[in-house]
């Protein structure tokens, strides 16, 4: 048996600039971490005494003769990419999906990195980002960026680079006591609404969004240098945010709602100085950044929201217990 821990992410700035339309052109980077919320992945062989060959558990089950009856893309797709049979896979995840966090992602990572110890491969980071990428962008045909496979690959607080066909990643270094303060200086809120990322990148295109996207690239190189340049204040770091949601917001129609901008304006009124929502667009997780005078008065302006407190991590996916197991391919059955 196997399970991997994989984190979600929170992305900060570049959103949108990881689309490979976009990148291959323009370049793209992003700012993003991963922080302490997981999905996990357990996976084994299926024994021989069932009428059925394999089986998938997450918001339902699915038990199959053949991996290409399964309904679930990611698991289909993955079992054929990898040549897995006889497999029983589980899913569960300490936030909901579907919320802007990056979260089939994280499972698609979690999935490839399960199967591969399956197999008794090793996979590096890289390795497992890519095979992801793949699997949800090409053989799962979703439509979206490459950053979210990357951080929960990788994991950490850090600069992700697109050009061309490949990424690279880069830590934003800071000091222990400024990775702090950032974290408290962030709150996030749960707002309730999900959707489907995929569905949401379709719907969100525009005409001037290349011109918009161009305005939220130059954004990273002004986040990280607030982020790292120890003379300037982290309060900078939160106003960039406001200047990114609004440009974010410009981008499609469904990036935003009534709902969504009368919360943000609330969290703003409070003292907030910039925040953003996660991901596409459209619902899911807040995002704000108070210094520490307004942080109370942030929560007591949205206690209608369920606030979620977090700290970051740096592991990226991992497996957390490993238990080889004997297994007879099925010609040996």
């Amino acid at each position: 048996m196997i399970i991997t821990r994989t984190p979600f992410r929170m992305s900060f700035f570049g959103g949108g600039t990881d689309m490979p339309e976009f990148f291959r052109e323009n370049g793209g980077s992003v700012i993003s971490t991963t922080f302490d919320k997981y999905c996990y992945v357990t996976a084994r062989h299926l024994p021989p005494f069932f009428d059925y060959r394999d089986e998938a558990v997450y918001s339902r089950i699915e038990r199959v003769a053949d991996p290409s009856e399964f309904e679930h893309p990611a698991v289909r797709n993955a079992m054929e990419m990898l040549d897995m049979r006889d497999v029983r896979v589980a899913y569960e995840a300490d936030l909901p999906a579907r919320s802007g966090l990056g979260t089939s992602s994280s499972f698609a990572v979690g999935l490839l990195n399960a199967f591969h110890c399956m197999k008794g491969t090793y996979a590096s980071k890289e390795r497992l980002a890519r095979e992801a990428i793949r699997l949800e962008r090409d053989l799962c045909r979703e439509a979206g960026g490459w950053q979210d496979q990357v951080a929960a690959a990788y994991g950490g607080l850090n600069r992700i680079d697109f050009a061309g066909d490949s990424f690279s990643v880069r830590p934003v270094v800071i000091s222990n006591e400024r990775r702090r303060e950032l974290e408290s200086s962030l709150l996030m809120f749960f707002t309730g609404f999900t959707r489907f990322s995929s569905e949401m990148q379709k719907e969100n295109r525009v005409a001037d969004k290349i011109a918009l996207l161009k305005e939220m690239l130059a954004l990273v190189d002004e986040a990280e240098a607030a982020l790292t340049d120890k003379s300037r204040p982290l309060s900078d770091f939160g106003r960039l945010l406001d200047e990114t949601w609004r440009l974010k917001r410009g981008t499609g129609s469904r990036v935003s709602t009534g709902p969504i901008d009368e919360l943000y304006a609330r969290g703003m009124a409070a003292g907030a100085l910039g925040g953003k929502l996660l991901g596409a667009g459209g619902g899911g997780f807040l995002v704000f950044f108070a210094e520490p005078d307004a942080r109370e008065s942030v929560r007591a302006a949205l206690s209608d929201l369920l606030y979620i407190p977090f700290e970051f991590e740096s592991d990226g996916t991992r497996v957390v217990y490993y238990d080889p197991e004997d297994y007879v391919p099925e010609g040996g059955r």
